[in-house]
């Protein structure tokens, strides 16, 4: 029997929600979704608050991922406390609110899953991915198993999709707001891609206007940024899982775009 996970890309501030709130539930029937991953670190530009939690599960979703700005909305720590299906990365300091992983139920089963943020190029130090993951896993009995790795170097997440490689279900990489085309089934049967992309405003620089953007790569003055107008997208990758054998069958982009 196949079991169809939906990952979805990071959600960049209110033209992200809007999409999501929108559309998600239409994309889960015609994908025939079974399981739905949200990355909602970019919500609030910088950070997500309680309320856009709870309408990205009200629009469908099952967990909710973070990432390098989790806590860029303090407000959210109690909800991260109290609600078991929002994950934070698994690798952050153990003392730190929340939880980097959990088990689901679904009508195949349970479900694992493991959010991950990766060292390089990420401007700080949480705790070695490469060995958390095998700590975490060895935690784990369940055949599907679901880890994202929020990341900045394709290097990185490539190599943690090849050394869990037939140990995990599926592997996909957020962050970066940019798609890529390499959704594949890695040799040893775990679905891979680098990068979701992200849900929000079309014509930007990662959601965010363009010229805020610009300036600040050119050295002017910059003012905070905000989230770019117009037409939006909802960028995601479908997975379908093997239920027996727990490896990944197919992996496909499903995006939208106004």
């Amino acid at each position: 029997m196949d079991f169809k996970v939906l990952a979805v890309g990071d959600v960049v501030g209110n033209p992200g929600m809007d999409r999501v709130c929108r559309c998600l539930r239409q994309l889960k029937r015609q994908t025939g979704a079974d399981f739905v991953t949200v990355c909602g670190e970019n919500a609030s530009v910088v950070g997500m608050t309680p309320q856009q939690g709870e309408d990205i599960f009200d629009a469908g979703a099952d967990v909710i991922t973070m990432g390098n700005h989790t806590f860029g909305k303090r407000e959210i720590v109690d909800y991260l406390e109290d609600n078991p299906r929002i994950l934070r990365p698994a690798n952050y300091a153990p003392q730190a609110p929340g939880r980097g992983w959990g088990i689901f139920d679904t009508r195949f089963g349970p479900v694992a899953v493991i959010d991950l943020i990766g060292r390089c190029n990420m401007d700080y130090g949480p705790d070695n991915p490469f060995l958390q993951i095998e700590k975490i896993l060895k935690n784990i009995d369940t055949k599907l198993i679901l880890v994202e790795f929020h990341a900045e170097a394709t290097s990185e997440k490539l190599a943690m999709g090849y050394m869990l490689d037939g140990w995990i279900s599926a592997l996909w990489g957020t962050h970066t707001h940019v798609p890529t085309s390499d959704t594949q089934v890695l040799p040893k049967g775990t679905g891979y891609v680098t990068d979701l992309g992200m849900t929000g405003p079309k014509n930007s620089v990662l959601g965010i206007q363009p010229k805020l953007s610009i300036a600040k790569f050119r050295g002017d003055l910059t003012s905070r940024y905000q989230w770019a107008d117009g037409p939006t997208k909802l960028e995601a990758v479908l997975f379908t899982i093997d239920t027996e054998t727990g490896l990944c069958k197919a992996v496909e982009r499903v995006d939208l775009y106004d």
